[in-house]
């Protein structure tokens, strides 16, 4: 794995980008040798660094036979933090500032990443795009999953009871979503004796900004009806129903993008362990170049 930073259009912005690459030698971050075609980014989802993703990228990178570049987002890691006038603006700008420095023409993006990707995808050319379980807005969908309450909370330093709100609001950490607010309020009290629960609690103000991002970002089907890039929008089988009911909608009304439903798959799907998942985004992403490595079967 290569660490390096990529600066951002904004003043005194910058990333802090992993990459993987299917050959051990290393090489100059950026640069592509003459075996490696051009490289993946990987923009990962709110609450997390993209540490998480490490094992899902070299298995992609491998996979593929090309370099994935995974990122922190804004906030995370040794990246600068979110900007004072912060937006979905500044996500996309960024992931088309590591796509430049990287050589990169595909992304693969999870839940608020998916988001980013597709609001990139309709400024600029990316040649293939992979989401799982996209966190879009569409027609005010997503309002009822935004808290007032979690903002509250976070302001007032009460993290427990802000990151009960948004587990139950979002309804992404399976069964336990289900769970009454002070059910909740314990397990993250319990959660951050842990190095990710801690690291869950201190990202609880990021994920203020992100999600009124996607409600500031609404948009309606037809906001799509321009994009370009073939689009593969995936949703785990035991997800929320509402990232597949998203995904089946943007599926039925644009020609370019695909959906499926992959089985016995959470939301959390790209930081479990397994191949499954990675397989099949590689696949999808070789098939726009040709690719028939033996490494996807």
């Amino acid at each position: 794995m290569e660490t390096w930073t990529v600066e951002t259009g904004d003043d005194g912005g910058h990333l802090e980008v992993h990459s993987f690459r299917p050959a051990a030698a290393a090489s100059i971050p950026g640069a592509q040798s003459a075996a490696e075609g051009p490289g993946v980014v990987l923009v990962h989802g709110t609450l997390v660094t993209d540490s998480l993703y490490w094992p899902f990228a070299r298995n992609l990178s491998v996979l593929l036979g090309r370099p994935v570049h995974s990122y922190n987002r804004r906030g995370r890691g040794r990246s600068a933090p979110q900007p004072p006038d912060y937006s979905a603006a500044t996500e996309t700008s960024d992931l088309l500032s590591v796509m430049e420095a990287s050589g990169s023409t595909d992304v693969v993006g999870h839940s608020y990443g998916g988001f980013v990707a597709l609001q990139a995808a309709l400024r600029a050319p990316i040649s293939r795009l992979v989401t799982y379980d996209a966190a879009v807005s569409l027609s005010g969908n997503l309002n009822g999953r935004w808290r007032p309450q979690l903002e509250a909370a976070v302001t007032a330093g009460q993290l427990d009871h802000g990151w009960a709100h948004l587990v139950q609001g979002l309804g992404t950490a399976g069964p336990i979503s289900y769970l009454p607010l002070r059910a909740l309020r314990v397990i993250s009290i319990l959660s951050a004796k842990t190095r990710l629960g801690s690291e869950m609690r201190e990202l609880l103000p990021t994920a203020v900004l992100e999600m009124r991002a996607i409600i500031d970002t609404d948009s309606h089907i037809q906001d799509f009806a321009e994009l370009k890039t073939p689009t593969l929008m995936l949703s785990g089988g035991w997800s929320p129903a509402y990232f597949a009911e998203i995904a089946g909608q943007l599926a039925d009304a644009v020609p370019v993008v695909d959906f499926a439903v992959v089985p016995l798959q959470f939301h959390e799907g790209p930081l479990r362990p397994g191949k499954q998942l990675a397989v099949r985004i590689a696949r999808y992403l070789a098939r726009g170049r040709g690719d028939d490595s033996p490494a996807l079967g």
